[in-house]
C-alpha cells in the first residue's frame, strides 16, 4: 500500500515539473522570437520617454518648482496657481510657532515632488484672499489643483494631531487630495491607522466672510 502511494505521488511530482518544465520553455521561445529590430524599437521608446520626462521636469523647474518659495502678496498668488496644474499654499503668520515646523517638512517635499509648486504666504499681506477660502486657523495649506481648492489642511489634526509627526505623513496627507503623485498606499497612513478624532477638513464654498485668524500653535 505504502509502495503504491509512493508511486502516485512520484507520477504526480512528475507532471507538475512537466508542466512546469513546458511553461519555461514558451517563455524562453517568446523571448527568442524578438528579434534585434524589436529590441530596438524597445530601446528608442524608452529613450523617448526618458527624454519627456525630463522636458517635463525643466517646465515644472522653470515655474519655480523644486523649491519652496515664499511670495509676498495675493497678486503674486493668483499668477503661482495660474502658471502650474497642482499647487500648495501654506498660510502662516510669523508668530505661530507650528508654521516653522510646517515650513521644515514642506521645504523636504518640494524637492521630492517637483510635480508640484509649493509656496508660503503671510496672511497679513493677504486679507482679501483668506476672506475668501475661509482661513481662520494658522497653520492652514490650500491644496489646488487646475486653480481650483481642492481641499484644506487645517492645523495638525489630519498628520495625527501632533507637533512630532513625520515628514511622510504629511506626503501621505497631501496624496490623499491628489495634489502630489504618492506611491504608497492611500488607505492607510504611513505610521498606521488613523488615530481617534481624526478627520479631513474639506472644501464646501469657496467665498465665505469673515477674517479672524485663531492660531493652532499652543506657543501664540
Amino acid at each position: 500500500m505504502a509502495d503504491q502511494s509512493m508511486d502516485i505521488l512520484s507520477k504526480v511530482l512528475e507532471q507538475t515539473a512537466k508542466l512546469v518544465e513546458e511553461k519555461l520553455d514558451a517563455q524562453m521561445s517568446k523571448l527568442n522570437e524578438i528579434d534585434e529590430d524589436d529590441l530596438e524599437r524597445l530601446k528608442e521608446r524608452r529613450l523617448e520617454a526618458l527624454k519627456k520626462a525630463q522636458k517635463q521636469k525643466q517646465e515644472w523647474l522653470n515655474k519655480g518648482h523644486g523649491e519652496y518659495r515664499e511670495i509676498s502678496s495675493e497678486k503674486d498668488f493668483f499668477g503661482e496657481v495660474k502658471d502650474s496644474k497642482n499647487v500648495v499654499c501654506h498660510f502662516y503668520k510669523g508668530s505661530t510657532f507650528r508654521c516653522k515646523i510646517l515650513d521644515k517638512h514642506l521645504t523636504i517635499l518640494a524637492k521630492k515632488h517637483v510635480e508640484t509648486k509649493f509656496i508660503t504666504l503671510n496672511v497679513d499681506k493677504a486679507p482679501f484672499l483668506t476672506d475668501r477660502l475661509r482661513i481662520k486657523v494658522i497653520p492652514t495649506m490650500c491644496l489646488l489643483i487646475d486653480g481650483k481648492t481642492k481641499d484644506y489642511v487645517v492645523g495638525f489634526t489630519d498628520m495625527g494631531n501632533t507637533d512630532e509627526f513625520s515628514t511622510e505623513m504629511l506626503e501621505w496627507r497631501l496624496g490623499c487630495a491628489d495634489v502630489i503623485n504618492y506611491s504608497g498606499n492611500l488607505m492607510e497612513p504611513p505610521t498606521g491607522p488613523v488615530r481617534s478624532g481624526t478627520k479631513f477638513t474639506k472644501v464646501d464654498k469657496k467665498t465665505i466672510r469673515g477674517r479672524t485668524y485663531d492660531s493652532d500653535s499652543d506657543s501664540d
